[in-house]
């Protein structure tokens, strides 16, 4: 089990009036995460980075039944949680928090937005999808409100399948999201210079530099 101490960067939280939460994948690291930061247009926004133990945050794929991943997956959802909440504590509120995650950090990145649906920034998932052997419909509540979420994601991928990021669209959607789903044949588990791109202008709102 971990605390998933923050690691944090860009502008300093008492500060700065957005803030953009990284989700590292397996195997990877905040500061890995984190230089992802460079390639959008975040110039002003508090930078803040889980880090979890052993670098994974939950032991088994994510399509296997939630069950199977605790009490490593509820934990990883509690990162997250006391990530935004530190962001609140420093008078930024949901609607100017963004959450961004790559590969399993995407996954945790979409579950944790659809178990706590209000108003976000944005939410970005690069190679991602909800968590599970199925859907729980039961654990996904709230109103995104219009949130505007990417999902990007290659096909095929060795960890996520093609079926899960349109299925996870499809529920953030009837979450009230505005979703746009990409999905690039022959990728690679990577994220590409033009997902850098869709996220920058989707989700940021404007061109990357």
């Amino acid at each position: 089990m971990h605390d998933a101490p923050i690691t944090l960067a860009g502008q300093p939280l008492a500060t700065a009036s957005k803030a953009l939460i990284l989700l590292h994948g397996r195997g990877g690291s905040a500061a890995d995460i984190l230089s992802l930061a460079r390639y959008l247009p975040v110039t002003g926004y508090a930078l803040l980075a889980p880090q979890a133990t052993g670098h994974t945050w939950y032991p088994q794929s994510f399509l296997v039944p939630p069950a199977h991943n605790e009490p490593y997956l509820t934990a990883a959802l509690g990162a997250v949680g006391r990530a935004v909440a530190l962001a609140g504590s420093h008078g930024i509120s949901p609607e100017n928090v963004y959450l961004l995650g790559f590969s399993q950090g995407a996954c945790l990145t979409l579950e944790y937005a659809a178990r706590h649906a209000i108003r976000y920034g944005g939410v970005v998932a690069f190679t991602g999808g909800l968590i599970g052997d199925r859907l729980y419909l039961e654990n996904y509540a709230g109103d995104f409100a219009g949130t505007p979420c990417l999902l990007a994601s290659g096909d095929p991928d060795a960890h996520v399948p093609a079926a899960r990021v349109r299925a996870s669209t499809a529920l953030l959607t009837t979450l009230g999201a505005a979703v746009t789903e990409q999905i690039t044949p022959g990728m690679g588990h990577t994220v590409t210079p033009q997902e850098l791109a869709l996220a920058s202008q989707l989700i940021f709102k404007q061109p990357a530099a």
